[in-house]
């Protein structure tokens, strides 16, 4: 049996790596666009949050916004700080991209990656206002959990346990939007702008789920690197979003 065949049996049966030396090439590479991924998308993300914070309703709302955009930049350099055992350039990656850039409100991407950088799909796409963005943050929050656990449960240690302590601020995070959100639904016809900003960005947040019966899913869970399909992850996300914002439609609103 070859050594490629013996790493690949020893990770199907849920075996760890724990540094770059014992990390072969395809591996490696895999690895490192998942860590890009994440990393940009929490750059872009917080970048597009962060010009929306002036717009909070109050103090405590902007201090709290202030905090997310805050957590996102240290959570992108946990992760930045494991590809930097694997040679990435720390120091200057946070310059290499526009990270605030975004495309038109109408452009149509689906899961195409635009530009340079491998931020998700979904953020490049803009932000026009407060609603907007709670709206955005709570059905991507959503996601992000789930897409987060994954990673917490992948092959390359290191990154696992770094992800299992993004995954508890990420979850403070999702609380706080959807306590950003509860509090814009009890305002009077708030709801008809909370229903346009879920119909923009659902199908945008779906995207980022990636293709359902995917090849390249396959060869991530050869690897340990993933473990739930797409299309599970998905149907989790789009039943406890359906669940949220029905019942928050149903809410009567503050008099």
């Amino acid at each position: 049996m070859s050594e490629d065949m013996e790493l690949a049996d020893y990770l199907a049966k849920g075996g760890k790596l724990t540094s770059p030396a014992n990390v072969p090439a395809r591996y490696r590479a895999e690895l490192m666009r998942l860590m890009a991924s994440f990393v940009d998308s929490e750059l872009a993300g917080a970048a597009g949050f962060a010009d929306r914070i002036n717009e909070a309703p109050g103090l405590a709302q902007r201090a709290a916004a202030a905090r997310i955009v805050a957590e996102k930049f240290e959570n992108a350099a946990k992760v930045l700080s494991v590809m930097g055992d694997f040679g990435a350039d720390i120091r200057r990656y946070a310059a290499q991209h526009p990270w605030a850039a975004r495309l038109s409100r109408d452009a149509d991407i689906g899961q195409t990656r635009q530009g340079g950088d491998m931020r998700l799909s979904v953020f490049h796409s803009p932000i026009t206002d407060w609603t907007d963005s709670v709206v955005m943050n709570v059905l991507m929050g959503k996601a992000s959990l789930l897409q987060i656990e994954e990673l917490a449960r992948c092959s390359y240690q290191p990154l696992a346990e770094v992800m299992r302590e993004i995954l508890a601020v990420e979850t403070r995070h999702a609380a706080s939007g959807i306590a950003a959100l509860k509090a814009l639904a009890g305002e009077p016809g708030a709801m008809a702008a909370i229903q346009t900003a879920y119909a923009y960005w659902h199908p945008r947040v779906a995207a980022s789920f990636g293709a359902a019966r995917s090849s390249r899913f396959e060869g991530l869970a050869r690897l340990g690197l993933r473990h739930t399909p797409n299309e599970t992850l998905a149907a989790r996300w789009q039943q406890d979003v359906a669940d949220l914002f029905t019942d928050l439609s149903q809410a009567p609103a503050a008099g």
